[in-house]
């Protein structure tokens, strides 16, 4: 708990707490290095005068952001003045805007297609037509050169422009969701290299997908137009001064993120609900409104370049319309034995699913081993990996028995020229190898071709015993590696080979269709490794056109959860752990019932009079990397000392470039008023803000004067320093929180032990030191992160509930 000096607060007395702050160890957003933000402050500590002390500070590189609306004078002013035309501006903007992100993603998300189908498709033509030559070790040589050729080139662009671009970016836009303002996760250098490095990294035949880095593609291009463009790139626009704040922001990079999910999956519905369910910590009525509006947006460009590719001009891309793995032609009817069947699947599919975020949680960290020696490891280590799948997709095919094509006329087999279910491989006419039609082929075909119905013999069950344990093992060590790498295809690719696996075993008691079994299979090894329920099984169903099948994938969903949830956290759940990034949880965890607010409140508290001196504010700003400055009034301009509110550091920087000082200690609002707009102290986009050293101070000027009213927030959220830890995270978290003000139960003579003669002298000793501050310490977001309160109170058990 935080000892406050006894006696009226100054400007000199102090306390500044960092929303930066935080006990946690932090990781780069590519290689895992961990980096102490801080140690925790174990003992108390008391504040001293005259000086600006941060021992005991938390600090951190990772920043929170402001989700808050700040109210002060200025804000207020530009409110009240402002005229209809402009709310009606405003307005139209955001409609605008969430159109434009839909166009952009899907528009990104068709170049994806197109480039990945026809760059992997030149590819394995070419193995195919070198293998009917039986040219076998030429064939192998130009399919393994082409992926070490892509698979570099996707490393070197993470590795040297954008290392945030690497793996989905799930966790990254989770976080940011959250309130997290990790480094560069949105910036344009990582929306360039998540579009090319997921197409390089997913033709290269890594088993990845290009789903998850979609969504952080969505995000980013959201980011980007909601900032107004980018400075560094000389890409900006005034007109969108509109949005230059974190709450805007967040609301389109929400969009953004649902409309990454309807580009990636064709699942406008299931977007939506992905950033419902998984991505968003914040929601309300009107951004659903607007997240559907863009989704829809996304799926009309998608269907209308999707309709134009069917003509046969988009090369070999075009094949499945905006249905990718149609089921609805198997007959979903099921009964008591297909039910215990599906539970089988759930329950097995929730443990290796857990099995499966369990070894990926130590890939990451193993990785992140190799990663801190520069790019030429990292680039290095893709390399070895992407040699590893090309030995794996070549050399395993040759250990499977050769397959007697189908009778049925209406299919092509051996397939020659095209994706499809029959490749021929080493087998002679007349034959085809069932394991080469998983291994050489996309991702999206090899799911398309376990999905298929009425095959229930097309694959041996020693073939897809092969394939599942290939694909599971390379999923795992694929993670993690210096590429943009989705996870939902490798899952969805492993979970629908165990269900078609499971339906041959099944075969003599169930009714159920061997494609529909894959389905359920994949439905269970998403909730066993991702944990979602709602969201996934409206994607699945917009992904396979079967709504018959709706009841057993909810019930799958839900078994596989259950199971899994009493293992461990869902995948991205663990990443962002993983990564150090601050995230609060919906819900408190039981320790913290334990505590009070004031119990993890670590000081020195540094605070600032209504009007400071010049000197004494560029001191804490250059001594301190702190962002939430409470301001105290005091007598004259106060009957007593008093809260006026609380002030940010880029407001500060903003209001001293300004130079609007006085040589009294007088107030100046009407000056600033006149002086500065709300628009001037907007957030400026990708850190270009102004810092200190951009201050130019003259040595006549320390002494001045400036009036803090006019940009100070005078109605901060406050909470009495006794209300439970517990129901202060929830409020932290569901208000969207930087800061939280902790004032004292009683600006009295706190007198302990309560006994008569204590009491007596408390009543005769009437000294100044005697009152309290009106303001004790302020929390931030690493006060509620489970290192920092574990670390300052190590005998509390973490799950004691």
């Amino acid at each position: 708990m935080m000892n406050e000096e006894n006696g009226s607060s100054s400007s000199s007395s102090s306390s500044l707490v960092s929303d930066d702050g935080g006990d946690i160890e932090n990781l780069d957003l590519l290689d895992g290095r961990r980096r102490t933000c801080s140690q925790p402050l174990l003992s108390k500590r008391k504040n001293t005068t005259s000086q600006i002390a941060i021992v005991g500070s938390n600090l951190c590189s990772i920043e929170s952001l402001d989700y808050e609306m700040f109210e002060n004078e200025i804000f207020r002013q530009d409110w009240r003045s402002a005229k209809k035309v402009q709310v009606f501006q405003y307005v139209v903007l955001k409609w605008a805007f969430a159109l434009l992100i839909g166009i952009v993603t899907g528009l990104v998300g068709f170049f994806n297609n197109i480039a990945v189908e026809n760059i992997a498709g030149f590819k394995l033509l070419l193995t195919t037509a070198l293998m009917s030559d039986k040219k076998y070790y030429k064939a192998f040589a130009a399919y393994a050169a082409i992926n070490v050729a892509l698979a570099a080139a996707a490393a070197a662009l993470c590795a040297f422009i954008a290392p945030a671009a690497a793996g989905s970016g799930i966790p990254e836009v989770k976080a940011y969701l959250n309130g997290v303002d990790a480094h560069s996760i949105l910036a344009p250098s990582t929306l360039f290299v998540k579009i090319f490095g997921s197409i390089l990294g997913v033709s290269a035949g890594f088993v990845v997908g290009k789903e998850g880095p979609m969504v952080h593609t969505g995000a980013c291009i959201a980011s980007f137009l909601g900032q107004g463009g980018s400075r560094k790139y000389h890409l900006t626009w005034s007109w969108l001064r509109y949005f230059k704040n974190d709450c805007d922001r967040r609301d389109l990079i929400t969009c953004g993120a649902a409309a990454g999910v309807a580009a990636a999956f064709r699942a406008p519905v299931g977007g939506v609900l992905f950033a419902l369910e998984e991505a968003a910590s914040w929601w309300r009525s009107a951004l659903l409104w607007r997240t559907f509006f863009t989704t829809a947006v996304v799926a009309i460009v998608l269907r209308g370049f999707i309709q134009y590719c069917t003509t046969g001009n988009c090369g070999l891309f075009g094949e499945g319309g905006l249905i990718m793995y149609d089921v609805s032609a198997a007959g979903a009817t099921y009964s008591g034995p297909d039910i215990l069947a599906v539970l089988f699947l759930g329950t097995v599919g929730g443990i290796l699913g857990s099995i499966y975020n369990y070894f990926v949680n130590k890939v990451i960290r193993t990785y992140s081993i190799i990663h801190e020696k520069g790019a030429a490891p990292k680039i290095l280590l893709v390399i070895t990996i992407a040699l590893l799948t090309s030995c794996l997709s070549y050399g395993l095919p040759w250990f499977a028995e050769c397959q007697p094509c189908p009778t049925d006329e209406s299919v092509s087999c051996p397939t020659v020229g095209k994706s499809g279910n029959y490749k021929s491989f080493n087998c002679p006419s007349g034959y085809y190898n069932d394991l080469a039609s998983l291994f050489l082929n996309t991702n999206d075909d090899a799911i398309r071709n376990l999905f298929s119905t009425s095959t229930k013999k097309e694959f041996h069950i020693s073939s897809l015993f092969i394939f599942f344990a290939a694909i599971y093992c390379l999923g795992i060590i694929t993670y993690g590696i210096a590429i943009p790498s989705g996870l939902f295809i490798p899952v969805i690719l492993a979970g629908a080979c165990y269900g078609r696996l499971v339906g041959r075993l099944f075969e003599s008691i169930s009714t159920l269709d061997t494609g529909l079994f894959a389905l359920l299979g994949a439905a269970s090894f998403l909730g066993g490794t991702m944990r979602m329920t709602v969201s996934l099984c409206i994607i699945l169903l917009e992904l396979t056109n079967d709504l018959l099948l709706l009841p057993l994938v909810m019930l799958v969903l839900l078994i596989s959860k259950t199971v899994a949830d009493n293992f461990n956290k869902g995948i991205y759940d663990q990443i962002v752990k993983i990564k150090g990034l601050p995230y609060l949880e919906a819900h408190a965890e039981p320790y913290m019932r334990q505590l009070v607010t004031a119990d993890v409140a670590t000081g020195p508290l540094v605070t600032f009079s209504g009007i400071e001196k010049v000197g004494r504010i560029l001191d804490a700003l250059r001594t301190t990397g702190h962002n939430g400055f409470p301001v105290i009034d005091e007598p004259p301009f106060s009957d007593a000392p008093e809260l006026c509110g609380l002030v940010l550091r880029s407001h500060l920087l903003i209001l001293l470039k300004g130079k609007v000082f006085s040589r009294e200690r007088v107030v100046c609002e009407e000056e600033i008023l006149g002086r500065f707009a709300a628009f001037n102290f907007a957030k400026a986009g990708s850190g270009k803000g102004i810092k200190v050293e951009d201050l130019d101070i003259e040595e006549e000027e320390m002494d001045m004067y400036v009036d803090l009213h006019p940009i100070t927030n005078a109605s901060p959220y406050t909470v009495v320093e006794t209300m439970s830890l517990a129901k202060a995270a929830i409020l932290f978290r569901q208000l969207g929180l930087r800061h939280l003000c902790l004032v004292p139960k009683s600006q009295g003579v706190s007198c302990s032990p309560p006994l008569p003669w204590s009491l007596f002298l408390c009543s005769l000793v009437q000294v100044k030191q005697a009152i309290r501050p009106p303001i004790v310490g302020i929390l931030t977001r690493h006060d509620f992160m489970p290192e920092h309160i574990l670390g300052l109170y190590p005998h509390i058990k973490a799950h004691k509930s």
